[in-house]
């Protein structure tokens, strides 16, 4: 304790500001109050900064950094940032790419031998705009069967990867956040220049900005004094471990505290490292083959903010919970790091910003508004709407259904409900979010429906969801089911009834039959599963399309 103390005070005397003296009263009890529950001494919380030109104006920890010794939060305390990591990530791109030593459009294949030829050409800006297709790296270690509590090195991830048949979707046709790009970007950086990405970063990033606490931690067994400890809430006042022991750097393990983090911060407005054109390349908005803008850069998020310029991100792995908020014209910087899973570290970061960021966004007559209420919801005519009515699945294993309740149509997905605003003859939108469109049409037999998102499109069929069916129909579907991509065999088993499926790595998972070609279960790494069948209609295997996965076959071998 008289060490951790120790580094405090030294910090103070070097000038970084660790109390709100810049802050009138009134605003520190506000932010006080948005961080009040974790004040008590006895629980985990977190540490949060606010950066105003070149100084750090307000700086505090709440709750426990570690609970065994009960070592509180403070400004300086190390933390896991998770995939606040990623615009490091990205601006050693930038770096290599002033130096000449890249460029953007070059295919990976170019840096990264090891990766497979999957007949289409991915770019270095594919990686850092999340538009690859490329299968995301966590998804896939759990299905193989390696748990995220378990050590993952960088090997593990580049042999996983290099094993890979398939993508998601084609480069560029959709925004899919991949974590398994990042890696791949770490990789590219260590073929350019011969160093680890925590080697090229530490060089080129964090030594010349005088962030002396800041590293990748690649290597789960080093110590690091200072740091934090991430833990998980199981009951009022009870809480666990929430173990992290990654290996691996790109998409995620900076560790960093707020002092050091602010000086980062400072660096998007004040050039201290690269200048204008690399923070504007940073900060350039990826765009979809369609022409379509995204709000995500290279590895970070661009868009406004109560009318201000805003650059974002989040993170969340194990208990660690972190946002890092950027209003580049007010050259102000919002900083949220937590070590409890059910932080809201995103949320908390917002409230602070309320507290001291002017709205300037231009607001609409709400005379010129159309009116997008219960009443617009109302349908003229049920009878033309009413063959969309029913549940409706789509290949990524997305279910909801429509109904119509006193003459509105209806969606319902995840338990959320809510009435839709008829756009043209088989156009719906969401009420709050006209951008989010579902188009319906009948092809055939068939009643499909399209779920359009500004950088996304999703395809559903509607489907009768299956009876009581007998055990003749459902031992069609038992069996072992191999995957040649990671290596690791599924069975599903018939038990009572109910099918199971089963890996010598986890407990059995209960799947339901939602119709002849779609199983659920309730694991979170693969929770659809697509029947494959040949052309006597005999189940030859199963594709896992669930979450950031998609077309990962399993082939069934017994």
């Amino acid at each position: 304790m008289k060490q951790f103390l120790s580094v405090t005070l030294l910090l103070c005397l070097l000038g970084y500001k660790l109390t709100a003296q810049s802050l009138p009263d009134s605003t520190v009890k506000k932010i006080d109050s948005i961080f009040a529950k974790y004040s008590k001494g006895n629980s985990p919380g977190c540490t949060v900064g606010i950066v105003r030109n070149d100084s750090i104006i307000f700086a505090k920890g709440y709750g426990l950094a570690n609970l065994e010794y009960e070592i509180p939060n403070q400004p300086t305390t190390i933390y896991h940032m998770a995939s606040v990591s990623k615009q490091f990530t990205g601006y050693a791109i930038v770096l290599l790419v002033r130096q000449g030593k890249l460029k953007l459009e070059d295919d990976v294949r170019k840096y990264l031998t090891w990766f497979p030829d999957l007949k289409h050409t991915i770019t270095i800006r594919h990686l850092l705009n999340h538009t690859s297709g490329i299968r995301d790296q966590w998804q896939l270690l759990a299905i193989s069967g390696t748990r995220l509590t378990d050590v993952i090195k960088q090997e593990h991830i580049v042999k996983l990867l290099s094993k890979q048949q398939a993508l998601n979707s084609p480069p560029g046709e959709q925004y899919n956040y991949s974590n398994s790009g990042y890696t791949m970007l770490a990789e590219i950086v260590k073929s350019v220049t011969g160093q680890t990405l925590r080697q090229f970063t530490d060089s080129a990033i964090f030594k010349p900005l005088g962030m002396t606490a800041t590293h990748f931690h690649d290597d789960n067994t080093e110590i690091v004094k200072n740091r934090s400890y991430s833990y998980d809430q199981v009951g009022n006042d009870r809480y666990e471990n929430s173990p992290l022991n990654y290996s691996n750097a790109g998409a995620t393990s900076l560790f960093t505290n707020i002092p050091d983090l602010g000086k980062w911060v400072m660096n998007f407005y004040r050039y201290k490292v690269g200048d204008q054109r690399d923070i504007s390349l940073l900060t350039t908005r990826g765009k979809l083959n369609n022409g379509k803008e995204l709000n995500y850069a290279l590895g970070i998020s661009v868009d406004t903010y109560k009318g201000w310029r805003q650059y974002s991100h989040s993170g969340g792995d194990a208990g660690y919970r972190t946002y890092l908020a950027v209003l580049p014209d007010l050259q102000m910087g919002f900083m949220v790091f937590g070590n409890l899973g059910d932080f809201d570290a995103g949320g908390s970061t917002y409230a602070m910003m309320d507290l001291l960021v002017k709205d300037t966004a231009t607001k609409k007559a709400a005379a010129a508004a159309k009116p997008r209420d219960s009443i617009a919801a109302m349908l003229r005519d049920t009878n033309s709407t009413r063959k969309y009515v029913g549940s409706y699945i789509g290949d990524d294993g997305l279910s909801l259904s429509f109904e119509i309740r006193n003459r509105r149509l209806y969606y319902q997905v995840y338990g959320e409900t809510n009435f839709l605003i008829r756009e043209n003859l088989d156009t719906f939108s969401i009420a709050p979010y006209p951008d989010i469109r579902f188009a319906f049409a009948v092809n055939g037999k068939d009643t499909l429906v399209d779920i359009i998102f500004p950088d996304k499109l999703m395809k559903l069929k509607k489907y009768v969801q299956a009876s009581k069916v007998s055990d003749d129909i459902l031992k069609q579907y038992t069996g072992l089911y191999y995957s040649p991509e990671l290596d690791c065999k599924y069975g599903i088993s018939l038990k009572d009834n109910k099918l199971f499926l089963t890996n010598s790595k986890y407990s059995d998972s209960e799947l339901t039959l939602i119709n002849s070609d779609h199983l659920t279960s309730g694991s979170w790494y693969m929770n659809h599963l697509q029947v494959l069948r040949d052309a006597t209609n005999k189940i030859t295997g199963f594709e896992v399309n669930s979450g950031r996965i998609m077309h990962l076959k399993f082939n069934k071998i017994e």
